[in-house]
């Protein structure tokens, strides 16, 4: 009887074993909502991976990687997320498109790691406001201290995430600082080289579809300052500045200026790449955030006339041409900075 159950127990190990082998790559899947009918990708550096996703927002595949794990980006369209992968990881993900970085939720293998970065996502978007980097440089150092310590409490007092992922990201941390301080430096860099199109003629646009019906070019809206907005439905940045647009356009009401909104999407992110389908998308999305002032849609995206005139390479970028037609400031603050309200004021008083 004994010898029966040291054999039996002999077989259970070499079963147990065989199921407790490490996967040597990792599996990710999930649903899409409102996909947009491209295929997605992971990508690094010089790697990219094309993820096949059905009409229905549906997709599975599995990455071979080495020891380590390793951050990619994923994305449906022109957003991504960030997503840590390890082998033997089986990640599911599920996201809305509408609300990209809002809704973005893992579960299964390697959950924790991947939501914590979601989490620290949103945290750094609603911390890095546009109104620390109109800061002096002293403020702004102030300003990073105050966000790298709540960025550090975050990881601190996040559950379950992997010793190594968390030595990874303390690293990452370290050098946060460090990261935005050359960027608040190209910041600067970059307002001081658009000085030169103050007081001269704008560049122009002719006839950009008017959401509103029919079309628009600069000339029509002469006579009032102009406060430019330069957009997309993709932009997580854009979108953010929405409601204080909004704000700005309710309380200079009446007043000599017109706040106009001109979107460039121009089809990336869409199947075939349609313009028609991110017509349709600017459109739905000015309706469901009750979008107001002037919205007009670029002729040629990116390529456009008066994109190029602006050298815009980023956006969201906001711009202010006089009466006249002549540029006050052309890379001027958000509607989210003080600034903002300060040289508009100045401008109508």
């Amino acid at each position: 009887m004994l010898k029966k159950t040291i054999v039996f127990l002999f077989v259970i190990s070499l079963f147990s074993c065989k199921n407790d082998v490490k996967k040597e790559y990792a599996t990710i899947s999930g649903k899409i909502t409102n996909h947009k009918g491209n295929d997605g990708s992971l990508q690094k550096e010089k790697f990219k991976k094309i993820i096949k996703i059905n009409e229905d927002g549906v997709f599975s595949d599995t990455i071979h990687l080495s020891d380590k794990g390793e951050i990619f980006y994923f994305s449906d369209g022109n957003e991504y997320t960030q997503v840590y992968l390890k082998n033997g990881y089986d990640l599911k993900l599920t996201l809305d498109t509408k609300e990209f970085d809002e809704t973005v939720k893992y579960s299964g293998k390697g959950a924790p790691n991947n939501n914590y970065l979601a989490e620290k996502s949103l945290l750094k978007e609603r911390l890095l406001t546009a109104t620390l980097f109109d800061s002096d440089k002293e403020n702004f150092k102030k300003g990073v201290d105050e966000i790298a310590n709540k960025l550090n409490d975050k990881l601190a007092n996040f559950k379950n995430l992997d010793a190594d992922f968390i030595a990874e990201e303390k690293e990452n941390l370290s050098k946060f600082k460090e990261g935005l301080l050359k960027e608040y430096a190209m910041v600067q860099a970059e307002k001081e080289k658009f000085n030169s199109f103050i007081g001269k003629p704008s560049p122009d646009f002719k006839n950009y579809e008017n959401y509103n019906g029919g079309t628009t070019s600069l000339k029509d809206l002469r006579g009032k300052y102009l406060y430019v907005d330069v957009w997309a439905t993709w932009c997580g940045p854009c979108k953010a500045e929405i409601p204080f647009l909004k704000k700005l356009e309710e309380e200079y009401k009446g007043k000599n200026i017109t706040f106009l909104s001109i979107s460039i999407d121009d089809g990336s992110g869409y199947k075939g790449r349609s313009k028609e389908l991110a017509k349709k998308g600017w459109k739905a999305m000015i309706a469901k955030k009750q979008m107001k002032g002037v919205q007009l849609y670029a002729d040629n995206g990116w390529k456009s006339t008066f994109v190029r005139g602006y050298k815009i390479d980023g956006i969201p970028r906001f711009i202010i041409i006089d009466p006249k037609g002549n540029v006050v400031d052309a890379n001027t603050s958000r509607p989210s900075s003080p600034k903002t309200k300060e040289l508009l004021n100045k401008l109508l008083k």
